[in-house]
């Protein structure tokens, strides 16, 4: 099922892509990229709604009151947030969905690079038994691999001086975490555990996306990359880029801004 349902269908689409643009693997996992970015657009519009809602919430003079209230007392304070979310309608765990829902399309996109690829005879027996009946496999195959520096069915290093740098993974662990902090919703509780788990992705995320670049195909690499670009351009686009987060130590004001609901 994962085979017919993820690992096919993105193969046959990147090398549907590389056909159309002329035979350029790299150009081919950016537009497929794009167009995934496309595809899953409602999710994102999703949490951006939820984001949005999220610091409206921290905002509001009902959550300060509470706040206050309960300044000393920490599990009721969590009870009562809970309460107010569900009160209110918010998820204090839907802006992570997107960030949760990209792992199994990494993987499939990694599975379908190296597929595409097809880097041995028993690779090439397997893609042509994969590949739909409209694209003429004979002609696209071997796949022109080389896109600016690197194999895109390699790991990537920049060699200076005798030393390989993995440029490509620190490219995809800074805009990873540039796009987790300023698309973080603010918290003033310490205690919020949507807020947690917001901190969590956007400290191990950027970690581990960035050891699959060290460690995966380079191709993958340009998909984490561009995912992370687009991401934050449609946050940006939408007014909705809180730039100061990505200042270390950097803390919400606590102020109350919106009327209570």
């Amino acid at each position: 099922m994962w085979e017919t349902i993820i690992v096919n269908p993105f193969t046959n689409v990147l090398l549907l892509i590389y056909k159309l643009i002329g035979g350029n693997f790299g150009i081919a996992i950016i537009l497929f990229t794009i167009l995934i970015r496309v595809i899953t657009h409602p999710l994102m519009a999703s949490q951006i709604k939820s984001s949005t809602k999220m610091t409206q919430f921290q905002q509001s003079k009902q959550w300060q009151d509470i706040q206050k209230k309960y300044k000393g007392d920490k599990e009721k304070l969590a009870q009562e947030q809970m309460n107010l979310y569900k009160e209110l309608g918010i998820s204090p765990f839907a802006s992570c969905l997107p960030s949760l829902i990209q792992i199994p399309l990494i993987f499939g996109l990694y599975q379908s690079i190296m597929r595409a690829l097809a880097a041995s005879p028993a690779q090439l027996l397997i893609l042509t038994r994969v590949v739909y009946s409209f694209l003429p496999i004979s002609n696209l195959v071997p796949l022109n691999s080389q896109f600016l520096w690197m194999n895109l069915g390699q790991p990537e290093r920049v060699y200076l001086f005798g030393f390989g740098v993995p440029l490509l993974a620190v490219i995809v662990a800074l805009t990873t975490y540039v796009q987790s902090k300023v698309t973080m919703p603010a918290s003033t509780n310490p205690g919020d555990q949507g807020a947690m788990m917001n901190k969590m992705m956007a400290l191990y995320m950027p970690l581990l996306l960035g050891y699959f670049a060290l460690t995966f195909a380079s191709g993958l690499s340009i998909y984490f990359i561009t995912g992370n670009l687009i991401g934050i351009a449609q946050y940006a686009l939408l007014g909705k880029v809180n730039w100061r987060a990505v200042i270390p130590g950097y803390k919400p004001e606590t102020t109350v801004l919106a009327r209570n609901k």
